[in-house]
Parts: structure tokens; C-alpha cells; sequence
């Protein structure tokens, strides 16, 4: 009877810790060696597994770190299935739902909203969190013209009564009167005064350049005071073909986007703001080890920029952007650190994405330097040649290093629908998935349990404690990384 029990432990274990790093890395997005359609099976199928057999544990995997998309997945099952909660654990269950759902950038907790709508899920939970999500917008004035579609689904599907002037505009058309209201009377001049629409949020704003036939560099330039960081860094590919500039505020660009931006720049530009763009990304990595820290020992990292690292067309340069991040994440965590790249870059600035993956070699060079810790940062499609850095890893552990003086961590951003994970190195290494380099300090402290070492209950109690934090029930170590939404200029 004590091995069955045992046995299901691990079963229990193996399929949150599964969970949970797909739930890091995994946007149901195309990736470079799946399609888009295959990551959302699979990822559908996890949260229907794992919260039909783990409830509990599964409305605390909103405490874990995980990604917005898999945060907004998860809410919308809880609501949809609320009657299955258990009494004892219905008023932490609501209270990580509110939680998790305002900690959501707009954007996607209106499409939560929305969705639910869309799903049916109207039971009395449901209108709760809706009315107290609304409740705690900090201008639902704002919020009706950027999401003026979903505001309404939400508010015509709670049956919910929005004060002044909200509900004439959301419903009985905009035309019909007058507004006291700045903002949604700048929206109803908009429609007849080009001047008008430059007063409003961009993607509204877009939308009335067209019908009033204004050349898009000159809409650039006008609109541009009222652009947030998100939208700017968007905007950069767009605003060169329209021959005009946008600028960008380096210095609060949290640090995977600024590398994602950084790489997107050509090689010569990179060149002639080499120093600049350095000191933004040592900047952005300054930032981020000092709101989560973790400080580290001597640390190698081996770092993937082959091809697949490219990313795909939905996920451009996503892998190489998180490596290039890392690489200054770790260099600002780490007491000594060094990289080790597959393709050696005249400098981590200049990346490309190239070439096939050789994992070994990298990592023979990094642990011959003797460091405490080892992270690997590659999508673990090791293939030149195939499945080498298993074999290395697991002659690394068994001769060399049966003690485990030196910890080796693999951090994949890229999730393989086939396996249900990210794919791993080899049986000797534990994988974390993750989404941005930001991750790492949080997956750092979770690959204990993706190493197969810890039981079941430090598990539940690793989940418990970041619900205690989440909720604001204990002292939270760590301030949350810096993030940009799309209503910073609201």
C-alpha cells in the first residue's frame, strides 16, 4: 500500500511540474518547429487533465509566475466549473481569480471578460469578478474607447450599470448626444475633426486617420505624445517605412523586450548605438535582478542562437531575444560569470540567428571552467550532432560529477506540443520552461522540483507559500518585474 502511495505521489508530481513549465513557456502561438494548432491542443488538453484531477493545486499554479496566457486559461476554467470547488477552498479560489485577473495587462482581462461571454459563464462568481475587475479600472473612460467592444460584451453580459456616461455611449450609440465627458466627446469629434482624433488613444486613433485619408507619416508624427513604450517599440518597422522616427524610452523597457528590439535593428545600426543599446540592456538587467534577487556564485551560461532560435513568424526572434536577455540577467546576477555560445558572436550585440546546433561543445567548455551553476538557454533541439549533450550530460553526472558540485539547469523558451513540455537534454538535467529572460529567477527556484528530487508535499508547499505572497498574506521577497501595458498613456 505504501508504494502505490508513493507511486501516485510521483504521478502527482511529475504531472504538475509538467504543468506548470508548459504554463511558463507555452502562448499557443506557432513556434519554429510546430504549427499554432498543435501548441493549443496540446495546451488545452494539460489544463483540462490537471484541473479535473488536481483542482486545488491548480488555481494556485495562478501564484507560480506563469505566462498571461496560461493565467487567463486558467481563470476562465475555474469560473466555468465553480460548482466543482470544494467549500474549504472556494474563498482562495475567488480571491486568486480577482487576484490574477487585475494583475492581467488590460488587454487580455477584457478578452477574459469577453470570452466568458462568448462560453456562457454567467453563474454568480463570474458576475462578481466582472463588477470588481470594472470596479478597479482607474479609468473605465479610457478603458471604453481602447476596448470598447469587450467593455460592452462584459457589461451587457454581467448586467452590470456603469456611472454617467458610460452606458449611453457603450449602447445607445455616440451619435445621440452630446458629451460632458472630455474623453468620449474628443471620440465623437474625431468622426468629423481630423484635430480631434489626435487627443485620442492610438489604435483609436489609427482607425479615424484612415477615414479622414491622413498620410501615415504625419499621423506618426502627431500621434506620437500620446504613444505608450509598448506601442513604440511596435511601431519602430512602421515608423522606417514611413520615413519618420519614433523615440524610445530605453531606460524603462523591460529587459526581454529591449532585446527583442535590440535585435530587431539592422547590423549597422547596432554598430553605430553599440554603446548605447549596451548600457540600456546592462541597465534593464540591473533593474530586474534587483526587484527578484537571486544572487548566484560563479555561473556559465550556454547560450543557443542557431537558427531555431529565429523563432517563427509569430514569435520573431523570441529564443534568441530571451538568450541575449539572459546572458545580461545572469551577468548581473552572478558573482563571476561567463557565456558560451553555439555560434560565438563577435559580440552578444551583434547576434544572429544561425547555423545548426551543437549543445556539447558549448557545454564541455563551460563546465571544464568549473563554475556552481550551469544554465542552459536553447529551444533543446540538439542536433549536431543529434542528442549529444545527453550523452555528455549524463557521463557529466554519473563519472565526473556524481556529488553535484556543479548544478546544470536547462531553460527552454519554446514548448513542444508533441511532448506536452518544453523538450528537454537529457534525463541527467532538469528543464524549466520559461517566456521572458524575467523568468529565471522564479524557474531557478523551481527546477528542484523538475529535477525529480523533492516529493509531492514541497511541492503543494512551494505553491501554497507563493498564494500566501499573491495574495498579500505574507511579505513578498521580491517586487514583480516592471511591466508595460497598453494604457500607460491613459
Amino acid at each position: 500500500m505504501d508504494a502505490a502511495l508513493a507511486r501516485a505521489e510521483q504521478v502527482a508530481r511529475e504531472d504538475l511540474v509538467m504543468f506548470v513549465n508548459a504554463c511558463f513557456s507555452c502562448t499557443g502561438q506557432r513556434e519554429f518547429y510546430n504549427d499554432g494548432r498543435g501548441q493549443a491542443v496540446s495546451i488545452d488538453f494539460l489544463h483540462a487533465y490537471i484541473l479535473g484531477n488536481y483542482r486545488r493545486l491548480y488555481s494556485r499554479t495562478l501564484a507560480a509566475g506563469i505566462n498571461h496566457f496560461n493565467q487567463a486559461q486558467i481563470i476562465l476554467n475555474l469560473l466555468a466549473t465553480g460548482a466543482q470547488t470544494r467549500p474549504e477552498d472556494r474563498e482562495e479560489e475567488g480571491a486568486l481569480i480577482a487576484t490574477a485577473l487585475r494583475k492581467l495587462p488590460p488587454q487580455r482581462a477584457y478578452r477574459v471578460l469577453e470570452v466568458m461571454r462568448e462560453r456562457r459563464i454567467n453563474n454568480r462568481r463570474a458576475r462578481a469578478v466582472t463588477r470588481q475587475y470594472l470596479e478597479g479600472r482607474r479609468d473605465l473612460h479610457f478603458d471604453a474607447l481602447k476596448y470598447r467592444s469587450k467593455l460592452r460584451a462584459a457589461v451587457a453580459h454581467g448586467h452590470l450599470k456603469l456611472a454617467g456616461e458610460l452606458n449611453p455611449f457603450l449602447f445607445q450609440g455616440w451619435r445621440k448626444r452630446v458629451y460632458t465627458t472630455p474623453l468620449l466627446e474628443q471620440f465623437r469629434r474625431a468622426h468629423y475633426e481630423q484635430a480631434a482624433l489626435f487627443e485620442l488613444p492610438f489604435t483609436i486613433a489609427e482607425g479615424f486617420a484612415r477615414k479622414h485619408h491622413i498620410a501615415r507619416e504625419v499621423f506618426l508624427a502627431r500621434i506620437e505624445p500620446r504613444l505608450t513604450a509598448a506601442e513604440r517599440l511596435r511601431l519602430q518597422g512602421a515608423a522606417a517605412r514611413a520615413d519618420t522616427s519614433l523615440a524610445i524610452d530605453l531606460g524603462r523597457t523591460p529587459l526581454t523586450k529591449l532585446a527583442l528590439y535590440v535585435l530587431s535593428l539592422k547590423g549597422d545600426t547596432r554598430r553605430e548605438r553599440r554603446a548605447e543599446l549596451h548600457a540600456a540592456l546592462e541597465q534593464a538587467a540591473a533593474r530586474t535582478a534587483r526587484q527578484a534577487p537571486v544572487p548566484l556564485g560563479r555561473v556559465a551560461a550556454v547560450l543557443d542562437n542557431s537558427y531555431s532560435a529565429s523563432g517563427s513568424t509569430e514569435k520573431r526572434r523570441r529564443p534568441l531575444g530571451v538568450a541575449l536577455a539572459a546572458h545580461y540577467l545572469l551577468s548581473a546576477l552572478a558573482r563571476e560569470y561567463r557565456p558560451f555560445w553555439v555560434h560565438p558572436p563577435e559580440e552578444p550585440l551583434f547576434l544572429l540567428a544561425r547555423g545548426q546546433t551543437d549543445l556539447a561543445t558549448p557545454l564541455l567548455n563551460a563546465l571544464e571552467w568549473k563554475p556552481d551553476l550551469v544554465v542552459v538557454v536553447s529551444d533543446g533541439y540538439d542536433n549536431d550532432p543529434p542528442n549529444a549533450v545527453a550523452e555528455v550530460t549524463r557521463i557529466f553526472r554519473k563519472k565526473l560529477d556524481p556529488a553535484r558540485r556543479t548544478s546544470i539547469v536547462h531553460a527552454n523558451p519554446v514548448f513542444a506540443s508533441e511532448l506536452y513540455a518544453p523538450r528537454g537534454i537529457g534525463d541527467s538535467v532538469p528543464t524549466v520552461g520559461v517566456r521572458d529572460a524575467e523568468d529565471l529567477p522564479t524557474v531557478l527556484g523551481f527546477a528542484r522540483f523538475a529535477e525529480g528530487a523533492s516529493p509531492l508535499s514541497e511541492l503543494e508547499n512551494y505553491l501554497a507559500a507563493r498564494v500566501r505572497r499573491m495574495l498579500g498574506r505574507e511579505p513578498h521577497p521580491e517586487q514583480p518585474v516592471e511591466s508595460l501595458d497598453d494604457e500607460e498613456a491613459a
